[in-house]
């Protein structure tokens, strides 16, 4: 079979199926390549946008918090500045997760850590959109049960663990259990600080059965944190966020911050890396925010 074609020119071609097929086949094995494109880590000239490869821990070298500016955005100034890029993406992760799906051979494993207020829960809605809610699962972990505490204490967690073609994301994680614990004397060095080697060969395993682990840590100033509650407090919409805990927790700021600098730098692995993302919101955003609102 044959099909007609006139060119820029005037003149009538002639295709046949088959090379219009073959035609085919070649534009979807190119978005394919292009679609599944492993990232770079390491990137010189020039560097992607947003520079990402900055952001993640280097193993041998670690992370001083104090160091990592939470107000840090590059040259993005507005929320929608971000917005192409941010689409462009959700595009890519939506190909890339029904692919994943589709060839149910690996999976993986997204973990979120922040102090309160750190924008988990923003970050799952806003990177997330439009991904196939039966190929993507969120976790969340509060405080563990009375069975949970019969196991040990990656038991809960690995329960939890993405299976072939799946996307899990933890609302916090086994990581809370090297945080929390430590920061409140829940249980003693001698319990919590072996956690961090079992952590290591827990995340090992899970990669070498096909999971890929990824961990970020929203990073935030505790300036940032206040204006974050007192927002809370302010917007009706948003006053069911606000527990009297947070200010508990607020007091062990310093703690905290010791705690998740000592548990990135100990479980930042080139198999599951760590990378802190500043996640302040910049002087111009807030203030688009405000005029919005």
């Amino acid at each position: 079979m044959t099909v007609k074609r006139t060119s820029s020119t005037g003149r009538t071609t002639r295709r046949t199926t088959r090379e219009r097929g073959r035609a085919a086949a070649d534009r979807r094995a190119g978005t394919a390549a292009r679609v599944a494109a492993p990232e770079q880590v390491v990137v010189t000239s020039p560097p992607p946008d947003p520079d990402y490869p900055r952001f993640r821990v280097d193993a041998d070298r670690g992370v001083r918090l104090a160091d990592v500016d939470p107000d840090e955005s590059e040259h993005y100034a507005r929320k929608k500045d971000a917005a192409d890029e941010l689409a462009k993406q959700r595009k890519r992760i939506r190909n890339l997760q029904a692919r994943l799906y589709g060839e149910h051979q690996r999976s993986l494993l997204m973990v979120l850590q922040a102090m309160d207020t750190g924008g988990k829960d923003g970050t799952i809605k806003g990177v997330f959109q439009g991904v196939n809610p039966q190929g993507c699962q969120v976790w969340s972990f509060k405080a563990p049960s009375a069975e949970e505490l019969d196991h040990d204490f990656l038991w809960r967690y690995h329960a939890r663990v993405p299976g072939k073609g799946m996307i899990n994301i933890f609302n916090r994680s086994h990581y809370e259990d090297v945080l929390i614990v430590r920061v409140k004397g829940l249980v003693p060095e001698a319990v919590w600080r072996p956690r961090y080697e079992a952590i290591n060969q827990f995340e090992y395993a899970l990669t070498m059965s096909g999971v890929i682990v990824i961990k970020f840590y929203l990073h935030i100033s505790k300036d940032e944190q206040k204006r974050r509650l007192e927002s809370r407090l302010t917007d009706p919409d948003k006053r069911w966020k606000f527990s009297s805990n947070d200010l508990k927790e607020r007091v062990l700021w310093d703690d905290y911050q010791v705690a998740f600098e000592d548990a990135i730098n100990s479980c930042s692995t080139p198999y599951a890396p760590w990378y802190v993302i500043p996640t302040n919101i910049g002087l111009l955003t807030r203030r688009s925010y405000e005029l919005a609102a």
